[in-house]
């Protein structure tokens, strides 16, 4: 477990060039919620959206998840946390107003990085949307 990167990976390194070559500037490892227990791999706190780059083994893929051979009585309990863990996260997030993106680490990072931008900005053009009917609002600090 010692070897495996909490952050950094050559996958989410990959995702983030390609949103900051798209222009894009973002949180990394970030905590979008003080009272969540967790760190997004990429967080917009403006447009209030979180993203997880998520690897197939530790989170599940339905695609290339593989079963442990040993110590399977220890690791499928803790990957199947894991999944709950997430899902948990989820609808905390969600809860607050946050928009979560999930990506599996076999997905190409250039489409990756189109759906965040995609997301990202029609967050922001509803956010513009707001502060305009409501002129009265205090402006947006974040």
């Amino acid at each position: 477990m010692k070897g495996n990167k909490r952050r950094d990976t050559s996958f989410e390194l990959a995702v983030r060039c390609e949103l900051h070559r798209r222009g894009f500037r973002y949180r990394v490892d970030f905590a979008p919620l003080a009272t969540v227990r967790s760190r997004a791999d990429i967080v917009f706190r403006g447009a209030r959206v979180a993203v997880y780059l998520d690897g197939c083994f530790w989170h599940g893929c339905p695609v290339h998840a593989t079963s442990p051979k040993s110590n399977a009585s220890y690791w499928l309990p803790k990957l199947e946390r894991n999944r709950e863990r997430d899902s948990q996260i989820n609808g905390a997030l969600r809860a607050e107003g946050w928009m979560v993106l999930r990506f599996w680490e076999h997905e190409p990072p250039g489409d990756i990085a189109q759906r965040i931008a995609d997301e990202v900005r029609a967050r922001r053009l509803g956010e513009q949307t707001i502060a305009t009917d409501a002129p009265s609002r205090e402006p947006h600090l974040g």
